[in-house]
């Protein structure tokens, strides 16, 4: 049996790196998830790392299957990558007047 197994990785206990209230997109480096809590910068924060969630997006319309983005500046869910860190994938079509975004973490 193997011995080097540390824990699953669907949740990371990481330090937060900039004040993120719990449901909020975290990014470090390449982690990619959604707080579990509230937490200060610097402080540890738990992350959800896979799972589907609905997040705020920007007034436009993202179709299913899309690649879903995180724009941290305006903290809305976004089909522009310019800038932006890679979420996940669209589960379903979320027209332009919809405030919200149904995805699925890409999980690398």
């Amino acid at each position: 049996m193997a011995t080097n197994f540390v824990q699953p990785g669907h949740n990371l206990t990481i330090p937060a790196p900039a004040a993120v209230l719990s449901g909020e997109p975290v990014t470090a480096g390449e982690i990619v998830g959604i707080a579990l809590g509230d937490a200060a910068i610097g402080s540890p924060v738990d992350v959800a790392t896979e799972g589907v969630w609905e997040l705020p997006k920007v007034a436009d319309a993202i179709i299913l299957g899309e690649i879903v983005f995180w724009d941290a500046t305006a903290k809305l869910a976004t089909a522009t990558a310019t800038d932006n860190i890679k979420l996940g994938v669209a589960v379903a079509d979320a027209a332009a007047s919809t405030a919200t975004v149904t995805i699925r973490l890409s999980g690398f």
